[in-house]
């Protein structure tokens, strides 16, 4: 079984493991291809040019921005990405909480879109980074790069694979799934839900990395806290679960 998901735009500041090398990430013979993406990256920092630090990483302060920009992604020390990300999501996955049989099942079976450093699996160390969603560097597409580069690798690692994909539209663009697989959508009095999808996603992981289904069928079975199915959409190879929030 495989998690798709999202990374979030907050980060915590943990730094306590390694700087990343070349054994860092799933598809090592791949990594001087995400050092182009990290490169493109650490070129516009070192530019210093107020402007363009804005815009890339989606905020007004000067000074944040100047404090940002002395990040070096190449020597910064690091933590797990899924203690490096910080949003509402994680905030209600928990990961801490978790008995170690739990975290260890996420760390290796949470794929995890980072923006910029592509496709991870959440127990893979990255340094502290700031860049808004959807942003170029300069341009230049990341996930566009990571879709060219990094899809047929992708392919091979999820084929026999159950997956469940709880990615945000956005990061759907890194990657796109060529086999069947389960996705949600949930609703509150009838609406769809932006904010608190977040935080479903968040609490769907959570109790996936405890159930471990590894069909669809055992994933129907799951009886997801505060969620209850209402429909089940299928397209291609897409079964999205529309689920009601209830209390």
């Amino acid at each position: 079984m495989k998690i798709l998901f999202s990374p979030s735009e907050t980060k915590t500041n943990k730094a306590f493991l390694p700087a990343i090398n070349d054994k860092s990430f799933i598809f090592p013979y791949l990594y001087e291809k995400r050092i182009e993406v990290l490169q493109r990256y650490q070129d516009i920092l070192l530019k210093q040019d107020i402007n363009s630090l804005m815009l890339l990483f989606g905020i007004k302060d000067a000074q944040k921005c100047l404090a940002l920009s002395h990040i070096n992604l190449f020597s910064a020390l690091t933590c797990k990405a899924i203690e490096r990300y910080d949003g509402v999501a994680y905030d209600h996955l928990q990961y801490a909480t978790l008995f170690e049989p739990a975290k260890n099942f996420i760390d290796n079976h949470l794929l995890i879109f980072s923006n910029l450093f592509g496709p991870l699996l959440a127990g893979e160390n990255i340094p502290e980074y700031k860049l808004s969603q959807g942003e170029t560097l300069e341009g230049f597409k990341p996930e566009l790069f990571y879709k060219e580069v990094f899809s047929h690798s992708l392919d091979a690692m999820l084929e026999d694979e159950f997956i469940v994909d709880l990615r945000a539209s956005f990061y759907e663009k890194f990657y796109t799934i060529k086999k069947p697989f389960v996705t949600a959508k949930f609703l509150k009095n009838g609406k769809v839900v932006s904010h608190f999808a977040k935080a479903y996603r968040g609490k769907m992981v959570r109790q996936l990395c405890i159930s471990k289904p590894q069909t669809e069928e055992a994933f129907q079975k799951i009886n997801f806290e505060h969620l209850k199915i209402v429909e089940i959409l299928k397209t291609k190879f897409k079964s999205e679960y529309v689920f009601d929030i209830v209390d």
